[in-house]
């Protein structure tokens, strides 16, 4: 992989995480559980968002 692919894919990470965040900041979750969630995205990046995409606390 080449320098400039490698940044792409950092910077898609990064605004997924993000969004992760705030979306998970956004839901009706208990504190408790947005800190666990966050925690999980952060300390497992790829598998803590695929995990958070199916399991996740949801906005309704």
């Amino acid at each position: 992989m080449n320098t400039n692919f490698t940044g792409v894919i950092g910077i898609l990470h990064l605004a997924l995480v993000i969004w992760a965040a705030v979306s998970i900041l956004n839901s009706r979750a208990s504190q408790g559980k947005k800190v666990l969630w966050i925690l999980l995205v952060l300390v497992f990046p790829v598998v803590g968002l695929i995990i958070w995409i199916i399991a996740g606390p949801k906005k309704y």
